[in-house]
């Protein structure tokens, strides 16, 4: 197996401190601000909302979640009026389950992820992809990965022009601004969608968007004040997004993240396009989609089908590269027996 499970206990206070950091996060946004809770459908599937207006009339809508138990339950306790969870409470949480066996990631990391964050980047819907959601997956789904979890950047997406594959929002983020205020010397590069750090020169801020008749053009985002760089196939991470927790030492980070079977095809998919020279890369894509592969075919073996056929539906490019993803898989785990588990769940289904 290319994960270990966390122990019963660690999953138990990972959920515990992954609701009350939700709850909290709400409560900031929302909290005292008159409005109400709205439902929208985007490509099938309910996402619900709190609405409000800002003090010049404006309707500002802020992300709560897909309409599941999660979602549910955040709505009924904010109801209720409960109290909001305390900075020092919810610090004292996560240092419980980190004690437990559960991961965080580096402080430095933690530090940009949480001032876009203040900054509503995500709320706006904004995504953390690349290594940091697959980081994220552990806690989530109660595993500690067994390689693949290594990286120095930080990847963040959006859908762009494309809204409706994501996260709508009007909310409006200076990005650009948050990212200097935090005063650790990034500098954008002449495209302006990566921020590099000259004293850590792997140490960037990518951000990336979906491609359209622009093609590889780099797309500026006034309600973000960003720049974003366009890749294809990056659809396929930004449809129907989840929110789920990060684990700082300083306290939880409520972030949004794709879909772990989308997570998973999408690094397959991401092999075929990289070049000769990015093979180091090349080769983290499959050890993350090998990991993911390797929970979801014994977890949820019928929600990667489902995502299969998705993929394999779309087209022969997406086949394609899907395939070839694949046969790198195969070959670099063979003992993980790739071919034969994913064929039987498809015939299961």
């Amino acid at each position: 197996m290319l994960y270990q499970d966390l122990s019963a206990a660690a999953q138990a206070a990972f959920a515990g401190l992954d609701g009350a950091a939700k709850a909290a996060d709400m409560q900031r946004s929302i909290a005292d601000v008159p409005g109400g809770f709205v439902a929208k459908r985007v490509k099938n599937h309910v996402y619900w909302y709190y609405q409000r207006k800002d003090p010049s009339g404006a309707v500002q809508q802020f992300f709560v979640g897909p309409d599941d138990a999660a979602t549910q339950a955040l709505m009924q306790r904010h109801a209720a009026s409960q109290p909001q969870e305390s900075r020092a409470a919810l610090q004292r949480l996560t240092r419980s389950a980190l004690e437990l066996g559960c991961t965080d990631i580096p402080t430095k990391h933690g530090r940009v992820i949480g001032r876009l964050l203040d900054h509503g980047f995500f709320k706006a819907g904004g995504l953390l992809v690349g290594t940091h959601a697959f980081l994220a997956y552990q806690n989530m789904l109660g595993v500690r990965w067994g390689a693949g979890a290594f990286t120095l950047d930080l990847d963040f997406a959006h859908a762009g022009r494309k809204l409706t594959l994501a996260i709508a929002s009007n909310v409006k983020v200076d990005t650009t601004s948050a990212i200097e205020s935090l005063e650790m010397g990034f500098v954008p590069v002449v495209s302006k969608t990566t921020f590099k750090k000259p004293d850590e020169p792997d140490f960037d801020l990518d951000f990336l968007t979906t491609m359209g008749r622009d093609r590889d053009q780099p797309i500026y985002i006034p309600g973000l004040n960003l720049t974003l760089q366009p890749l294809k196939f990056m659809e396929l991470s930004l449809e129907n997004p989840l929110r789920t927790t990060l684990l700082v030492r300083a306290g939880p980070l409520v972030v949004n993240v794709p879909q772990p079977d989308r997570f998973a095809l999408h690094k397959l998919i991401v092999f075929g396009e990289r070049s000769a020279a990015q093979r180091t890369k090349s080769n983290k894509d499959v050890t993350q989609a090998a990991c993911l592969l390797d929970y979801l075919l014994t977890h949820d073996a019928d929600v990667l089908c489902e995502r299969w056929r998705d993929v394999m539906s779309r087209g022969p490019g997406w086949r394609q590269r899907l395939q070839q993803g694949w046969a790198a898989l195969v070959n670099a785990f063979p003992d993980q027996d790739f071919d034969n588990r994913l064929q039987t769940a498809l015939a299961v289904e």
